[in-house]
Parts: structure tokens; C-alpha cells; sequence
């Protein structure tokens, strides 16, 4: 009998395992235990044991970590009831494995490592309002790895990235950008350059299909009239994390220059994009006027970023970040973390590189398609001819059954009926698994 709707918070609709009449668990979410009410009114449910969630063969496992409330995980069998993403958000607090990216941590371990890492520090002080402290520290290493000679810390990049735009329109007398269509300022910012800072968008790229994906020195000649500045995305997340070749990219940068339009990078992924492109993020930053590089994806950090440039130009984006209300009382946390993942993580993205390499050859043998087929950075898309619902049941089924994340959720391919497609993140947790044992991991989920 299992039930339609979710039961109120705290109380859980069980099957005792040795007798078969239903009662119901009031679940305590600090201790980790229950108590079975009803018939069965009194007997404790300890943390650990094995219950029946909404239907008789729902089994669901009480876990409760040091310094956490307990939460329902494990769930082998879910109820019909509950949506795909609702049975992948129960499923996600009992992973204790991922394929990809990084290893889960909980807050308690997470804080402790920026602990550590702040023990490590030649000034374990506090900033104040973004000056001095790790914050000073994060910003002349970051500087000095990308060749520029001043650099600003920001609590997000999408504040990093509007501040540096309105320096450069506000130069330059003219609020037109040139960006590529796939940009993340036009898809994942709600509008917000525009509504806030007036920008006018002069795309020079469309969309996957249309006029190439990657922008060009043709691109740029194609848009006419005064730029304040042209944004280039390395690599270009929405388009595949696809980069353009070297060459190609100094050509770009010639074609700004001689134009007299600045060039920003959206390097949030730099440091993933230097094995591909073969040269070094100062190399890469040397292209540029100004570069903003994220700490919170492939180094791990908590969250933050940071822009670099010239001395002048740096100093008027650090006033905008004060104007955008993004000079916090302190970054410190945000910025030893970043500080850490320069250490342990930056070293390893040529490794990450090649591990991306080899599993897209042994995914195509196994008839899974990567794009790009031989990939550009740590990162790719793959597709699997299945509805991306189906495939998406497959990947929740192993959470619940085995608490081990393979991807991430599925959608459904605009482009090829019938086919569906996730992006797959190599890191820290795919490097435990050998590139044979991972793609094999992904064969036995993904394909019927």
C-alpha cells in the first residue's frame, strides 16, 4: 500500500521487515533513529537499519554521519511515486563513490582541509574586505601563473566577468560585446549583464548548427561598428568544451588588436585548456588584455575567481566589484581553498587530459559517442541512442542499488531523435578507476 505523496517531514511510511503490517516511523533527523508508532508503538529504529520506504519492496537505509542530521540513502527499489530527480536527490546523500569529476566530501572534511591548507600559509591572517591575508596571496600567485601584473579576487565569476566588461565599454564609449552565441553570460545569467550593466550583444557565433561554434578571425571581420569589447570562452562549455587551435588563436587576438578591441577571456577553465592547446596559461593569457580564471571546477574550490590584467585596468575592476557589492567582509575561506586546488590540482590537469583522450577511444569501441570524439580538454559530451529518461533510470538505479554516481542526469538531443546526451568530467575520482574499468563501468550502464 504504498502511498502517493511524500509523508510530512519526519514521519516515514515503513514496513516493518519482520512482520508484515505497515506502521509508521517518527524518524529523528538529529539522532539518527526512529521510533515506530502504532501497533508497534515504542520499538526503536536504530541508525543503519534496514526499513521500508513507501512500498513493501522499497528498502532505504537510516545513515547518519559524524556531525550531520541522518537521511534517508540507499534506496534499492524506490516507489513509483517519486520523479526521477526526487529519487536522484534521495539517492545522492548514500553515494559514497563517483566516476567522475571529484570525490564527494561532506562540509566537516571539506572545512578541515581548508584548515590545513591555511596552516600551510605564510600569512595565516585575515583579509578585510578582500585585502591582504590568503586573498593577497591567491591574487599575486594568480598573477604571477598567468604572466599579468595585477589581478582582483571576486566571490563569483559572473561578477568577475561584468566588472571586467563595463572597465572596458566604459574605456571605449561603446557597450556592444562581441561574444559567441553559446556563451554562459547569454545562457546561464538570467540576462544580467544586460539588465545591469547595459551591455548590447553583438554575437559572433549562433548556435551549434549555424556559422561554426568556435569564433573565428572571419566572425569578428563579419561584425561591423565600434566594440568595447570581444569575450572569447576557453573552452566553450555550451558548445562541446571545444577550443580553437593555437594558431587560430593567435590570429584572434592579432584581429582585436588590430581593430583596437580588447580582449577578455573567459578562461574559467585555463588551466584545463592548456595541454590541448599546448602552451601555458601565461601563454594563453598573453593573448589577451585581460583574463578571468574560476577555482570552484577543476581546482575544487569553494567558490570564487579571479581577474587578471594591466595595473590600471585592474584597479578600476576592483572598484566595480565594490559597486556589484562583492567586496565581503572576508574571502577567506574561498581563498585558501583556491590556494589548495593551485597545488594539488592544477598539476594534474595534463593527466586529466589524457585520461579524457584514452576513454573516448574506448567509449567509441563500445559504440558510446564522444564530441568531440577526441576531446579538448578534461572534459566531453556523450551520447547513447536512448531516450534521455531511460538512461537517466539506469544512472538513479546504480546510485540506489550500489550508492556509486556514473553521470550526471540525462537530457534528450535536439539534433538526433531518439538519442540522449550527458557531459562526463574527468578528476580526482575517475583517476581511482583505470580507463578500461571506467568505460566498462559506463557500457554495463548505459547501453540496454
Amino acid at each position: 500500500m504504498a502511498r502517493s505523496m511524500m509523508p510530512a517531514p519526519g514521519d516515514w511510511n515503513v514496513a516493518n521487515p519482520d512482520r508484515p503490517a505497515w506502521v509508521l516511523i517518527r524518524f529523528d533527523r538529529q539522532t539518527g533513529n526512529g521510533v515506530l508508532l502504532g501497533d508497534a508503538a515504542g520499538a526503536e529504529v536504530m541508525a543503519g537499519t534496514q526499513v521500508c520506504l513507501f512500498g513493501g519492496r522499497s528498502k532505504a537505509l537510516l545513515t547518519r554521519r559524524p556531525g550531520q542530521p541522518a537521511r534517508m540513502g540507499a534506496m534499492t527499489e524506490p516507489s513509483q511515486s517519486l520523479s526521477l530527480d526526487e529519487r536522484r536527490r534521495l539517492a545522492m546523500n548514500g553515494v559514497e563513490r563517483h566516476l567522475m569529476g571529484r570525490h564527494p566530501v561532506s562540509p566537516q572534511d571539506e572545512l578541515r582541509s581548508i584548515i590545513a591548507e591555511l596552516d600551510r600559509s605564510d600569512d595565516p591572517t585575515w583579509d578585510r574586505y578582500g585585502d591582504g591575508g590568503p586573498v593577497a596571496a591567491l591574487e599575486g600567485q594568480v598573477a604571477a601563473l598567468l604572466g599579468k601584473p595585477a589581478a582582483v579576487m571576486f566571490p563569483s565569476g559572473t561578477m568577475a566577468q561584468q566588472s571586467t566588461l563595463r572597465v572596458w565599454s566604459d574605456r571605449l564609449g561603446s557597450r556592444r560585446i562581441a561574444i559567441p552565441g553559446l556563451s554562459h553570460l547569454l545562457l546561464h545569467e538570467q540576462d544580467g549583464p544586460r539588465l545591469l550593466n547595459g551591455f548590447e550583444w553583438a554575437l559572433l557565433t549562433t548556435g551549434v548548427t549555424t556559422g561554426g561554434v568556435v569564433p573565428t578571425v572571419d566572425h569578428l571581420t563579419a561584425i561591423p561598428g565600434e566594440l568595447g569589447a570581444v569575450l572569447l570562452e576557453i573552452p566553450l562549455r555550451d558548445g562541446g568544451y571545444l577550443l580553437p587551435a593555437w594558431e587560430e588563436l593567435e590570429a584572434f587576438s592579432r584581429a582585436c588588436s588590430d581593430r583596437g578591441a580588447p580582449l577578455h577571456l573567459d578562461g574559467a577553465r585555463i588551466w584545463e585548456s592548456a595541454p590541448y592547446l599546448g602552451h601555458s596559461p601565461a601563454e594563453i593569457a598573453a593573448l589577451a588584455d585581460t583574463v578571468y580564471v574560476s577555482f570552484y571546477k577543476g581546482l575544487r574550490g569553494l567558490a570564487g575567481a579571479v581577474v587578471a590584467g594591466p595595473e590600471d585596468v585592474i584597479a578600476e575592476v576592483r572598484l566595480w566589484r565594490s559597486r556589484h557589492g562583492g567586496t565581503l567582509w572576508t574571502m577567506l575561506p574561498y581563498a585558501v581553498s583556491a590556494l589548495r586546488g593551485l597545488r594539488e590540482e592544477r598539476p594534474r590537469m595534463a593527466e586529466y587530459y589524457e585520461r579524457a583522450l584514452e576513454m573516448a577511444e574506448l567509449l567509441a569501441a563500445k559504440g558510446i559517442r564522444t564530441f568531440p570524439a577526441r576531446p579538448h580538454c578534461n572534459a566531453f559530451r556523450v551520447f547513447v541512442e536512448s531516450p534521455g529518461d531511460i538512461v537517466t533510470e539506469r544512472v538513479v538505479t546504480v546510485m540506489e542499488r550500489e550508492r556509486l554516481a556514473v553521470t550526471p542526469r540525462w537530457g534528450d538531443s535536439e539534433d538526433v531523435p531518439g538519442w540522449s546526451w550527458t557531459e562526463f568530467t574527468m578528476g580526482s575520482a575517475t583517476m581511482e578507476w583505470s580507463a578500461h574499468e571506467a568505460v566498462d563501468l559506463l557500457a554495463r550502464v548505459l547501453l540496454d
